[in-house]
């Protein structure tokens, strides 16, 4: 839909439109099949009115989803939107709702059509009928949101699923002014497509998606090719339509002054190494990873030091990295950034430990509880339902038992411990803005570790707490260090996890910052 053309949206806002003036005319002046539909009998004019069983859900979904109701959703959605800085598809949205709420009256008091004689009595509604307020609104508000679900949601299941539960809400609040007797069927049917139409002509007229960084930037000569060579690193198993995404960075590509991109796929052998060097060799000068956190620390471990800059299309479930240097999540958005962004030289982290070969990370490492829960996910689960896996995971694996624990920083003498977990990390924040290093940063050349000793169950309240609200003091709950080198030791074999993944039980880990090792493109 968003990929739709102008004239393709018009033409469908056009038919919609069109066909709520023909219903408008049929219903005003009470022509054939419409006015045999709104004229129903006594049969179904009892019904709405006399059941006193379905009376009080019906008048509380006529209260739910009044003017008032709407325009809170309407705030809570351009307030989210906001936050997450999508302020064209906050525009869109309030421009449509309220468009549509304006439209209505507008036409309401011209057309001056009365409400029916049926009505349910209690809260007697004496203002005009056609169209529907509610259904208008109702669909309105659908309509942005399916909107958003096509901008903002990966997961086809889940789109299917919200595009179901949209409709049903749909149908019932349509219903509902039906069922009390408040509208002729030709009302909601009529408040439908004029929303329908305004949705779609406000998509034409205003596109919803963010604007590009290259909308700004001098044009560049189309005689001469384009020698900027870019290379792409794609985990295949991400992305739905690897032909439609191959196809769209091509596009953007071509329009942003670089060259036709070549494709290295990644497998279950080379997560991203093998594909990383093969860019290099061939002389990339920008290389784009898609794929989730684990493709994205192949490739930046291997990358690293060479100065090639590295653009982050985010396609996995958690996308710390992406989330910490404030890359969009929605991936047209990411490869804007990719291709037209700044670059930023970030920290890496070596690491090595026992039962592994060394390795690099680039957002967090860990032992415990935090390590169980990446170890406990279900992929299953995982595939259907994203990070709530996670949510899962934490809920069977919250009391992980305490380990002891022996930590150096910067070569310095060990110090002993209890903790359930021990978190070292590069960036501040975790999982759903999780502030749990809030000031660690990825440029300053140190690692932050947090270390979490709840003693029982009751004490994970306080404690998350305090890491929301970023409470700076230390003790046996919380404690913190900070250093350029960090060696953790555990007593027994502990759980493990880099960057979201497990890397098996083991008793020792040791991490070095390299600071500033790497390009990464981010925002202007």
């Amino acid at each position: 839909m968003l990929d739709r053309s102008r004239a393709v949206l018009l033409t469908w806002a056009g038919a919609f439109l069109a066909l709520f003036a023909l219903l408008a005319l049929a219903a005003t002046q009470s022509w054939g099949p419409v006015a045999g539909v709104d004229d129903r009998g006594n049969g179904a004019e009892e019904w709405a009115v006399d059941e006193s069983w379905l009376r009080e859900p019906l008048r509380w979904i006529e209260i739910a989803f009044g003017t008032i109701g709407i325009n809170i959703i309407l705030l809570v959605v351009v307030v989210l939107l906001l936050l997450r800085h999508h302020r064209r598809a906050a525009i869109y949205a309030a421009v449509v709702v309220i468009s549509t709420q304006l439209v209505t009256t507008g036409i309401k008091h011209w057309l001056g059509r009365e409400r029916p004689p049926w009505q349910n009595p209690s809260n007697l509604i004496s203002s005009y009928s056609f169209p529907s307020g509610h259904a208008s609104s109702i669909t309105a508000v659908a309509g942005v949101l399916a909107v958003l679900v096509v901008m903002l949601v990966r997961r086809s299941s889940v789109r299917r699923t919200v595009y179901l539960v949209l409709g049903v809400v749909v149908v019932v609040v349509c219903l509902d002014r039906v069922l009390l007797g408040r509208h002729y069927p030709s009302d909601v049917v009529g408040g439908f497509l004029l929303a329908t139409g305004i949705v779609l002509l406000g998509l034409a007229l205003y596109s919803p998606l963010p604007r590009s960084h290259a909308e700004d930037a001098e044009p560049l000569p189309q005689a001469l090719p384009s020698e900027r060579r870019l290379a792409v690193v794609l985990n295949p198993i991400k992305v739905e339509d690897v032909e439609q995404f191959r196809a769209t960075v091509a596009a953007m590509a071509a329009e942003a002054g670089w060259s036709q991109p070549t494709w290295h796929y990644t497998t279950i052998e080379d997560p991203g190494t093998g594909m990383a060097e093969a860019a290099a060799v061939a002389g990339a000068d920008l290389v784009l990873v898609c794929g989730g956190d684990g493709t994205v620390r192949e490739v930046c471990a291997e990358l690293a030091g060479t100065g090639i800059p590295i653009g982050i299309v985010p396609a996995g479930t958690g996308n710390l990295l992406a989330r910490n240097l404030d890359i969009p999540l929605y991936l047209r958005a990411a490869i804007d950034v990719a291709l037209n962004g700044q670059d930023r030289a970030i920290d890496m982290v070596a690491v090595s430990g026992d039962g592994f070969e060394d390795t690099h990370f680039m957002v967090m490492a860990g032992m415990g509880f935090d390590a169980a829960i990446m170890e406990g996910v279900n992929e299953d689960i995982k595939k259907k339902i994203g990070w709530f896996a996670y949510v899962i995971s934490a809920l069977k694996s919250l009391m992980f038992p305490a380990v002891r624990v022996e930590l150096s920083v910067d070569g310095g003498e060990f110090t002993k411990h209890r903790a359930r977990t021990v978190v070292v990390g590069n960036v501040g924040f975790l999982q759903a803005g999780m502030p749990l290093l809030p000031d660690a940063a990825i440029d300053d050349g140190v690692l932050d570790v947090v270390i979490l000793h709840p003693r029982n169950f009751f004490a994970w309240i306080p404690l998350a707490w305090r890491i929301l609200l970023k409470r700076p003091h230390t003790d046996e709950l919380v404690d913190r260090v900070v250093g350029s080198s960090v060696t953790i030791r555990c007593a027994t074999d502990t759980p493990r996890q880099l960057d979201g993944d497990s890397i098996g039980p083991g008793k020792e880990l040791h991490m070095e910052c390299i600071h500033g090792r790497l390009l990464v493109r981010v925002p202007r």
